[in-house]
């Protein structure tokens, strides 16, 4: 027996000769490490591509800002990190979706092409099996936002040739696939006709599904469509922050477990508080009134300032640890340890992230608090990754056998 078993033993309270002992050697964070070092760890949801679209910096070592770079990433344990491919919402309507797109994918080859010795490309499941037997981090990527798709069906078989391995079908606005959340315009009830052949199209190319951003609507049609599980690679309980929409209910919760798919926490504090979503809220309402009042737009320097300045004038309310495991126990509760992974959404949330889970070096406190609350070694790696690897191969598994 192990010395990461032996503690497990104790902290379930079974005794045996030399628990003591060994529990008084060990501590719960180094056990935390080894864990986080000694099972394979993903990440569904990390914002590096834009955040150095907007400001370059070397993540092949390390970086003083931003929430991602390598010898953070090594230290947390991560293994995959899913590098979101962020197309803003707008970008639609500018026609500018698809540039975008393959800019950022281009950035992911150069930045594994620029360390091979540190990252490498992943493309499918068993390459980021490989990656970690290889002792690299594998950079997957997952598209946000299906607008490059640009109302091309064969754009689907293209990104999936230039590793794209999950697509979020919307953001904030609404687009040509699916309603969004964020958006009052729904004008699909839903998926739109477009975006019902795309889920298909998809299943048949072995590409996750990703349901983030979508309305209630839009997620319950894609369920009914999907011949596979699907994800939410960020998106948290809508149990804690009663009435929004970008999280998902208890009963989304279920429905997406009973079809075998699987929820990616979000670790941005809106997303885990009513204190935290209510911040926001009431900052955005103040800020357009006034860039409105001033004639400012909300893309220019003066929005930033406001922002600075309310955050000076109102303290964010930062959630913690327990508000993060709060969200984990819950679906936990709902539907098991099978159904829930991490998306933490990092370099996408801003200054919002919780105590003790500022950046990816801090997937060892996750752990901690899993191993206080008592749980088993094969759940707390069954949350880590291998649930996300479990629904990554049943989307591969499907598209092989449809041939």
């Amino acid at each position: 027996m192990n010395r990461i078993q032996t503690l497990l033993l104790c902290l379930v309270g079974v005794g045996f000769s030399g628990c003591r002992a060994e529990h008084s050697d060990a501590s719960l964070a180094e056990t935390a490490a080894e864990i986080a070092q000694n099972h394979i760890l993903v990440d569904s949801h990390i914002d590096v591509p834009y955040r150095l679209e907007e400001k370059w910096s070397d993540v092949t070592g390390r970086t003083e800002d931003g929430d991602f770079d390598y010898e953070r990433a090594r230290r947390g344990g991560l293994d995959i990190a899913f590098m979101s491919i962020y197309t803003p919402a707008e970008s639609e309507a500018e026609g500018t979706s698809f540039a975008i797109a393959n800019r950022l994918i281009d950035r992911v080859e150069a930045l594994a092409g620029r360390a091979p010795d540190r990252f490498v490309l992943v493309q499918d499941s068993r390459q980021a099996e490989q990656a970690r037997q290889r002792g690299l981090i594998g950079l997957a990527m997952g598209m946000e936002n299906g607008s490059p798709l640009d109302g091309k069906l064969e754009n689907l078989a293209f990104f999936k040739m230039r590793g794209i391995s999950y697509i979020t079908l919307t953001h904030s606005l609404s687009n040509h696939i699916s309603d969004s959340s964020y958006d009052e315009q729904r004008q699909w009830g839903g998926l739109s006709p477009f975006g019902r052949e795309v889920v298909r199209e998809m299943n048949r190319l072995g590409i996750m599904i990703d349901i983030s951003h979508v309305t209630d609507e839009a997620f319950y049609q894609v369920l009914e469509l999907s011949k596979v599980p699907v994800i939410a690679s960020h998106s948290s309980a809508r149990h804690f922050t009663p009435g929004w929409e970008r999280n998902m209910s208890d009963g989304m919760i279920q429905a997406l477990a009973a079809s075998g798919g699987v929820i990616m926490l979000n670790f941005g504090s809106s997303f885990l508080t009513e204190e935290g979503r209510q911040w926001y809220d009431h900052m955005d309402a103040d800020r357009k009134a006034f860039l409105e009042q001033n004639g400012f737009s909300e893309h220019g320097p003066e929005a930033d300032r406001f922002q600075q300045d309310y955050r000076t004038e109102h303290p964010f309310p930062f959630a913690t640890l327990d508000d993060v495991m709060a969200h984990f126990r819950h679906v936990i509760d709902l539907v098991g340890v099978a159904h829930v992974g991490i998306g933490s959404d990092f370099d996408g949330v801003g200054d919002s992230l919780p105590e003790g889970m500022k950046d990816v070096s801090h997937y060892p406190n996750l752990i901690e608090k899993f191993l206080q609350a008592g749980y088993a070694a094969e759940d707390i790696e069954a949350i880590l990754g291998g649930n996300l690897m479990r629904v990554w191969r049943a989307a591969e598994d499907y598209a092989a056998s449809a041939g």
